[in-house]
């Protein structure tokens, strides 16, 4: 009888987290009324649609029993208050859903009980899946061919899918990032120049974007110019990235066939993946920085698997050669790419058994090029480092909020520290609680070393004044990046004028139509059933920590290693300027399905 009382509140809770619209009641606490149709829908569920789902919900929970482990409840406590304190962010843009009247604290106690018993129950199955799984092969003439040749086979379905895009948007989608790069190869000034301290005002180029990526993007568009044909360099440099990001993902198909002996189901489920879901090709065309970085991160986890499995067996000089070599472009074509190697390396290094001595000086190569190139080479060439604003995101956000609510509690010489650093006047104004451009842009490049510490003695007043106002602040700017539910999609396909302001005579050809119904397929993705969270921020981020979480259940620690890299980039995530923005979390999306196959592969590494 007990056991049944539990699973009613159970089934209850979670139909109260799975059916309650928070909308509602929101609009119920700021109008005192209900006033669209959409409300009235969303608060007239439908009695007969709600007790079905009720007892689909008290039958699911009664035929699957949960079974009790620690690592499996954690991480069922981390969804839910991703859930909870996501809803509460997205609706209020604060934590009012969980904290602002005890009915609303009873409600969420309700919902959170619901997730609760939900996410448990799923990722027992989930787990119990991947402990039993055995994937058998699919055996026919094209089955048996795809195992023999993965790679090139691979590499030509997704050329052939991927084709119509690269028609549609010859030469290249550029967006207002890559169009300042190109500026700045050119020697045109650019806000980035503006935004720091220049070595030299001759030298506008500035490592705010990796310098390498910008020589490749801009030196492509120079050899077009060269020829007489802007159009026809811009598309060599798509070729190159095309290729880049396209061999990357075949090997990773090839590797899991090959190398870890999986299934060629699993190889043909992700190369479908790879090959029809939009983002893939569409990003193949853009000319963001992201796109070769994210394929060096992917072929970077690779080889921090193979070090682990083999343990240096078998390895030759040019191996670490290779290493070295790997390790310094994740680095170089994106400036958070040190981070990446930094914070996972020295644990491979751990990891191993043998040979760790060779690895630790593989780091320290890498480590003392890495230094080289930043200090030495680029000031050599009077190329400036970006403006440290880029790294004080987070704190710049909680000071603009906390201006906005809290300014009565500022004293004069407070408000004159933070007016020094970031203009005071419109700081409030200023103030978008989901991206802190705006806020960090009015940065004074002229700030010293003293200033910035007695900004910084401000900002830990503020912190001690109003702690939830910081913390509000924080979340507001990350919080999509865990919560399921916020859907900021985003893929570039729009034409940016902003270098042919300059000259340069970029345009895409007449195949407007096409590219409409392409763009429109890539917008609508995210909404598809089911395979649109496979566009889905929060559902990688979930996917991540749930093979983490995994890797700890199964007590096959070492392979911790694999999953630096993504949680690192997670981590850049939430000190990014963005809420949300789906091409930072590119190394973690697209490296997914050689995660997920590390899991699949079922040898323990001792």
């Amino acid at each position: 009888m007990k056991e049944k009382v539990k699973l009613w509140l159970e089934s209850i809770c979670t139909f109260v987290a799975l059916g309650i619209d928070v909308s509602v009641y929101k609009e119920l606490l700021d109008t005192g009324t209900i006033t669209t149709g959409e409300s009235l829908d969303a608060l007239r569920l439908g009695l007969v649609g709600s007790l079905i789902l009720l007892i689909m919900i008290y039958l699911f929970y009664k035929k699957y029993k949960k079974q009790s482990n620690k690592v499996i409840n954690v991480l069922s406590v981390i969804f839910t208050i991703f859930m909870i304190f996501g809803n509460s962010y997205a609706h209020y843009g604060n934590s009012f859903l969980v904290f602002g009247n005890i009915w609303l604290f009873i409600l969420a106690v309700l919902m959170a009980i619901g997730y609760y018993s939900l996410f448990k129950l799923c990722i027992v199955y989930i787990f119990d899946y991947l402990d039993k799984a055995k994937i058998s092969n699919w055996s026919n003439k094209v089955m048996d061919y795809f195992k023999k040749h993965p790679f090139i086979v691979s590499l030509i379905v997704m050329l052939v899918c991927w084709l119509i895009y690269v028609i549609a948007f010859y030469p290249i989608i550029l967006s207002p990032d890559p169009s300042y790069q190109i500026k700045q190869f050119f020697g045109i000034r650019t806000k980035y120049a503006d935004y720091a301290v220049l070595l030299d005002e001759n030298v506008v180029l500035t490592n705010h974007h990796p310098v390498m990526h910008t020589l490749l993007l801009g030196g492509c568009l120079k050899l077009g110019t060269m020829i007489g044909n802007d159009n026809l360099g811009l598309f060599l440099y798509s070729i190159i990235q095309i290729a880049i990001l396209s061999c990357t993902l075949a090997y990773t198909i090839k590797y899991m066939i090959k190398d870890m002996k999986l299934s060629n189901k699993v190889g043909v489920i992700f190369l479908l993946i790879y090959a029809l879901v939009p983002m893939f090709p569409l990003y193949a065309m853009s000319g963001v920085k992201d796109v070769i970085f994210s394929a060096f991160v992917i072929l970077y986890v690779i080889m921090l698997h193979k070090i682990v499995t083999k343990n240096g067996e078998g390895f030759k000089v040019w191996h670490y050669i290779m290493m070295v070599v790997l390790m310094l472009l994740v680095i170089l074509f994106r400036n958070n790419g040190l981070y990446v190697i930094a914070l996972s390396f020295p644990f491979l290094i751990l990891a191993v058994k043998k040979h760790w001595k060779k690895y630790l000086l593989i780091f320290l190569i890498t480590m003392g090029l890495s230094t080289c190139y930043s200090k030495v080479i680029l000031p050599a060439f009077k190329i400036t480092s970006g403006s440290i604003r880029e790294m004080l995101s987070i704190p710049f956000q909680q000071t603009a909020r906390y201006v906005k609510y809290h300014s009565e509690d500022l004293t004069e010489e407070e408000i004159e520290i933070i007016d020094t650093v970031l203009v005071y006047d419109t700081l409030a104004e200023r103030y978008d609680p989901e991206i802190s451009d705006p806020v960090k842009n009015k940065y004074n490049k002229y700030t010293t070393s003293e200033e910035l510490k007695e900004y910084f003695q401000v900002w830990m007043k503020g912190l001690l004044k109003h702690p939830v106002t910081y913390i509000d602040a924080t979340v507001e700017n990350v919080y999509g990046y865990f919560y399921p539910e916020k859907t900021n999609w985003y893929v570039y396909y729009k034409y940016d004028t902003r270098i042919t302001q300059d000259g340069f005579d970029y345009h895409y050809n007449s195949l407007k139509g096409l590219r409409s119904a392409l763009a429109g397929f890539a917008v609508a993705f995210p909404e598809i059933p089911i395979i649109g969270l496979l566009s889905n921020i929060g559902v990688a981020t979930w996917i991540v920590f749930l093979l983490v979480a995994y890797v700890i259940y199964k007590k096959d620690y070492k392979k911790l290693v694999f999953y630096l890299p993504a949680l690192i980039s997670i981590l850049v995530c939430v000190a990014s300027p963005v809420n949300t923005y789906f091409r930072y979390t590119m190394p973690y999306v697209f490296g997914l399905p050689i995660m997920i196959a590390f899991v699949l592969e079922k040898k323990k590494i001792d």
